[in-house]
């Protein structure tokens, strides 16, 4: 009773006219992103991020956001499906089989049951984390500093294990997030550190800026230097709505899809990319022809694409209950709260459920949008995959620029973004995951805040991080985590499996 009443606020939250017109301004803008090769979300939230400090309403911010975030995660199969070019990473699966749909003439349908099992996986996943979140919350009550620093911990290491690539680049990546959240003044004496005798560091570097300088101007520098060679099908979309027996080869896969993308998505490190991976591989180990899943198996897209929107989803229950960003766009889901001095974690559930419940139901909302917006705009998003990225790309600088100067109208955050950006391409070339130093960016200000409040609290004694049981719980975790990961045998399987996904 307590959760219909509870869904009850946050549907009376959502569906006011200000939140319905920026959760339908955020699917919009993150389905047009989406579609766009070679932006994707991350790139997106953050290049947007600061426009969210201009609205008075938190609520309001966040509906924005956590639209862009899905709509982008829908907006990339159509270009996987269309183009044979994802629109972020999780699309990458569906280009192995979406994409020779087409080329069967079966474009509509395979645009049509990519929408389907995002709404389906989108709806199963917002009644989960509205079911699951509350007890999570209360559970977390029960952390002191000492298991929050655990917790975070766990959490960064988790990221590194599922990280794509080498595990020893992962983690310098995280150490160097940790390296970087730390320049600014220190919270206990007030002296400045790491600021080189620049004021404008004092206050930390600038999470916006450097997410705009590694995903965004590290994004294009990357993309111009690739011949633009794309074959986009205009004039086969033809009929949307799919046969009856592919509708009906599609629920199993779409049910599979969403379980696994809904228990993915919860992990640190897992959320949308590792769901449709996986969703892909059972999808083809289960089949009884796999070797239709190259020639445009619609199995191969109904899985994925309910994966990936379920683990988008469920990613927010973590950072929701715990204020513990499970991947590098829930890091800045956390920095926009911080920007409207909302301190991520289960207070946020009882001191402004408003903005909790909201959010949640705003999610069912923003997927209803994306069924009724896209299936009729597809021919639009076919026009726009013909625009060349050296048009293209000026306009995503422009955006960058403005995002950068307007969080502290500050120039120096425009220049900051610079170096950011060619550390960006650079880690490009030397294959290394970009997103967990944002996620050892945004925890390492919090990982140092707990750290120094357990010491004060056991006077020193270093011992209190193995004595309380679920602190010891959660580094023993981390622990065999790591050893497990670092083992011969398991790391050629993950060197395996990663070279596929590459090709």
């Amino acid at each position: 009773m307590e959760l219909l009443s509870n869904l009850g606020l946050g549907l009376a939250t959502a569906l006011t006219l200000t939140n319905v017109f920026y959760c339908f301004i955020g699917v919009l803008l993150g389905t047009l992103i989406g579609v766009l090769p070679g932006i994707g979300p991350l790139a997106t939230i953050a290049m947007l991020l600061p426009i969210t400090y201009k609205l008075s309403d938190p609520t309001t911010a966040l509906i924005m956001l956590a639209g862009i975030y899905y709509g982008a995660q829908y907006g990339g199969s159509t270009t996987a499906i269309l183009v044979n070019l994802p629109g972020e990473i999780s699309s990458v699966v569906t280009t192995l089989v979406g994409y020779q749909m087409p080329r069967n003439g079966r474009a509509g349908p395979a645009l049509s049951i990519a929408a389907i099992g995002s709404f389906v996986a989108g709806t199963v996943a917002t009644l989960l984390i509205a079911g699951f979140a509350p007890m999570l919350a209360e559970v977390a009550f029960k952390f002191g500093p000492a298991e929050y620093f655990s917790l975070m911990v766990l959490g960064l290491i988790a990221a590194v294990v599922l990280a794509h690539g080498s595990i020893l680049k992962a983690l310098a990546m995280v150490v160097l997030g940790l390296l970087i959240g730390m320049v600014g003044t220190d919270v206990n004496s007030g002296v400045a550190r790491f600021s080189f005798d620049i004021p404008e560091l004092t206050d930390g570097i600038e999470f916006a800026a450097v997410a705009l300088g590694i995903f965004g101007l590290g994004e294009i520098i990357a993309n111009l230097e690739q011949r633009e060679n794309r074959e986009v099908f205009t004039r086969r979309v033809g009929r949307l709505m799919p046969s009856a027996a592919e509708f009906k080869a599609s629920i199993a896969p779409m049910l599979r899809g969403t379980a696994l993308g809904s228990f993915l998505g919860i992990l640190p490190g897992g959320g949308a990319v590792l769901s449709s991976f996986t969703s892909y591989a059972i999808e083809k180990k289960i089949s009884k022809t796999p070797e239709r899943f190259g020639k445009g198996a619609i199995e191969g897209v109904a899985g994925p694409e309910s994966a990936n929107n379920a683990g988008a989803q469920t990613s927010f229950i973590p950072m929701l209950t715990l204020g513990i960003p499970t991947n590098a766009v829930m890091a800045l889901m956390v920095a926009g709260m911080m920007i409207h001095n909302i301190q991520p974690g289960p207070q946020v559930m009882t001191s402004n459920p408003t903005l909790f419940w909201g959010l949640i139901a705003s999610m069912w909302v923003g997927n209803v949008m994306l069924v009724i917006l896209n299936l009729p705009l597809i021919g639009l998003w076919i026009r726009l995959l013909t625009v060349p990225y050296r048009i293209l790309y000026p306009a995503i600088l422009l955006f960058c620029c403005i995002g950068a100067y307007s969080i502290n109208n500050n120039v120096f955050d425009v220049f900051l973004m610079i170096p950011f950006a060619f550390l960006g391409y650079l880690f490009r070339k030397l294959d290394c995951e970009p997103a967990p130093l944002l996620l050892g960016m945004v925890l390492g200000k919090l990982m140092e805040e707990y750290l120094r409040r357990a010491m004060t609290i056991s006077r020193g004694d270093w011992s209190v991080f193995v004595t309380r049981p679920l602190s010891a719980t959660l580094l023993a975790i981390a622990v065999i985590l790591l050893v497990i990961v670092f083992l011969p045998a398991i790391a050629k399987k993950r060197d395996e499996a990663f070279a596929d996904e590459e090709t």
